[in-house]
C-alpha cells in the first residue's frame, strides 16, 4: 500500500522530538509536530497552522488532517499523545492509507525524565553545554497513574489495529540511535531516502543513572514491589507469543516429574538426572501421550529452569547457528543483519568470534521486539515469553535457577519422596569459552536484547553469577 500520511503514536518523553527530527531528515518526509495538542498547534506557543486557527482546527479537526496533507509536499504526518483530540485518533486509526508508526519508552525512564522536565523547564536540549539538572522526588502514586495512562493508550492502539486488520512500525527509545532502524522507518514508510546517520542536533538530556536522577530512588522499589508485572504488559509487548511446546517436554518413566525445557537452557544435564530419578525418560510427547502419562502418574510435578540470559544466548550462537542447525535462519543472519558468520565447520579466529556475537546479541533485540521479521526460533525467546506459553497448558510447579541447579533439584526429589541422583556436570558450550569474551559492551548489550527477562527473574551481570 502506498501511504497518503503518517502518524507517530507516542507520549511524553519518549524521544518523539529525536524521532521527529530524523524523519524531516528524510527527503520527502515532514513531520508536523504535536499538530492536535490541546494547547497549540505543531509546537509551543503555535496557534495557527495551514491557514486554519486554533478554534477551528478545534471545531473540525478533520479538515486540518486533510489540509495537512493537501498542503505538504511528499508525506505528511504528526505526533499524537494520549492526550490529543481522540476524534483524530480514531479516524487515523480507522485509515489504512494512514502509515502508524509506535513509539515507546521504559515507563520508569520517561516518568522520571517527565519529572525532570517539569522541574527545570527544559524540554528539548541542543547544546550539551545548555544541559539543566535536577534530582527530583519520586511519587510511587504519580508513577503508577502514569503507568495506567500509557498501558490504557498503547492499548487501545494496538487492538484497533488488530480489529481493523493493520500493521505499524514499532520502535523503542534506545532504538532511535540505530540508522538500520531508521531506514527500515524509512521503507516502511515507502519512502526512497535513507539516512547516512542519526540527526544530531537534539541530545539526551539526562544520561545519568536513574539513582543519580531522584531524591528517594529507594521510592522505586516500592513501587515496582505493588505493580502486578503482568498487568504492566498492558504496554505492548511485540515479541512473538509462543505456545506451550509440548514435543520439547521430557517425562520421567518412573516418577511423577517432567522437564519443560526453556530451549538453550542446561537440557542435557537436567535430562540426565531426570532419567536417573525416573529410570528412564519419555520424550516427543503429544497432546495424548502427555495426558496419558499425567493420569498414569497421579500428581506429577514440573518444572523448569533458567538460565542467565546472556549464557542462553551464548548457547544459541554456539548450538544453533555455529553449527548450522538453522540453515534457513542462518542464512538471513547473515545476508540481511550483517552477523559475520563463517561458513558451517570453519573456524573464526577469537576477534572474529566475538564480533560475531555482539553481531547476534544485537539481532536479538529486533528479534525480541517483533521487529526482525525472520521466523519466531523459539530458543532465541525470551523465558518470559517461554513461561507464557507453558501457561497456555499449565504452568510450571517449580521454576529453578541453574546458578542453584544442584540445590533446586535435590528439593524437587525431596517433594516426590525419592532420593535426589547426584547431578552430572555441566556442557560446555562453544569452541571459546564465554567467560573468555564477556566485557561490559557483551553485558549491556545482552541486556538490551533480554530485557524482559532481566526484569522479570532480576538477573544482573553474567559475571557477578556465574
Amino acid at each position: 500500500m502506498t501511504f497518503t500520511s503518517f502518524a507517530m503514536f507516542a507520549a511524553m518523553r519518549t524521544g518523539s522530538n529525536f524521532l521527529e527530527a530524523n524523519l524531516n531528515a528524510m527527503e520527502g518526509v515532514t513531520c508536523h509536530g504535536e499538530v492536535f495538542n490541546p494547547a497549540f498547534m505543531g509546537q509551543l506557543n503555535q496557534t495557527e497552522m495551514f491557514g486554519i486557527s486554533l478554534a477551528e482546527r478545534d471545531r473540525d479537526p478533520l479538515a486540518t488532517l486533510a489540509a495537512m496533507r493537501d498542503q505538504t509536499k511528499g508525506l505528511a504526518g504528526f505526533r499524537q499523545f494520549q492526550d490529543h483530540d481522540v476524534r483524530i485518533t480514531e479516524a487515523v486509526l480507522n485509515d489504512p492509507s494512514c502509515a502508524k508508526i509506535i513509539l515507546t519508552r521504559n515507563p520508569l525512564e520517561s516518568y522520571t525524565s517527565l519529572l525532570i522536565a517539569r522541574a527545570t523547564g527544559q524540554w528539548k536540549l541542543t547544546h550539551a553545554g545548555n544541559v539543566r539538572n535536577a534530582k527530583v522526588h519520586f511519587d510511587p502514586e504519580g508513577f503508577e497513574e502514569h503507568l495506567d495512562n500509557l498501558g490504557h493508550f498503547y492499548a487501545g492502539v494496538m487492538r484497533q489495529l488488530q480489529i481493523t486488520g493493520q500493521t505499524a512500525f514499532h520502535i523503542d527509545y534506545e532504538d532511535i540511535q540505530d540508522i538500520n532502524v531508521l531506514n527500515g522507518l524509512a521503507k516502511f514508510l515507502g519512502v526512497e531516502a535513507r539516512l547516512a546517520e542519526p540527526d544530531s542536533k537534539l541530545k539526551k538530556q539526562n544520561p545519568a543513572p536513574l539513582s543519580e536522577k531522584l531524591e528517594n530512588p529507594e521510592a522505586v522499589t516500592e513501587a515496582l514491589a505493588r505493580i502486578d508485572r503482568f498487568d504492566f504488559a498492558r504496554i505492548p509487548n511485540f515479541e512473538p507469543r509462543r505456545g506451550p511446546s509440548v514435543p520439547t517436554f521430557v517425562a520421567a518413566k518412573d516418577a511423577p516429574a517432567m522437564y519443560l525445557p526453556m530451549r538453550n537452557g542446561p537440557d542435557e544435564q537436567v535430562v540426565a538426572w531426570l532419567s536417573e530419578l525416573g529410570d528412564g525418560v519419555i520424550e516427543r510427547m503429544d497432546q495424548r501421550s502427555l495426558r496419558q502419562w499425567r493420569e498414569a502418574q497421579g500428581a506429577p510435578l514440573s518444572f523448569t529452569v533458567l538460565r542467565h540470559p546472556l549464557a542462553r544466548a551464548y548457547a544459541a550462537f554456539s548450538n544453533q547457528l555455529i553449527t548450522g542447525a538453522l540453515p534457513g535462519i542462518r542464512q538471513q543472519l547473515v545476508r540481511r543483519f550483517g552477523v559475520p558468520l563463517p561458513p558451517v565447520g570453519q573456524e573464526m579466529p577469537f576477534e572474529e568470534h566475538r564480533a560475531a556475537f555482539v553481531a547476534f546479541l544485537r539481532y536479538l533485540k529486533l528479534h525480541t521486539s517483533g521487529q526482525s521479521g525472520v521466523r519466531a526460533e523459539a530458543g532465541f525467546a525470551t523465558q518470559q515469553a517461554m513461561l507464557e506459553g507453558f501457561g497456555q497448558l499449565r504452568a510450571p510447579d517449580l521454576i529453578l535457577r541453574e546458578n542453584r541447579l544442584a540445590e533446586g533439584l535435590a528439593y524437587l526429589a525431596s517433594q516426590l519422596d525419592r532420593p535426589a541422583p547426584v547431578l552430572g556436570a555441566s556442557v560446555p558450550v562453544g569452541s571459546v569459552p564465554l567467560a573468555a569474551l564477556v566485557d561490559d559492551e557483551i553485558e549491556d548489550t545482552a541486556r538490551e536484547a533480554y530485557q524482559r527477562d532481566y526484569d522479570a527473574f532480576g538477573f544482573g551481570q553474567w559475571r557477578d553469577e556465574s
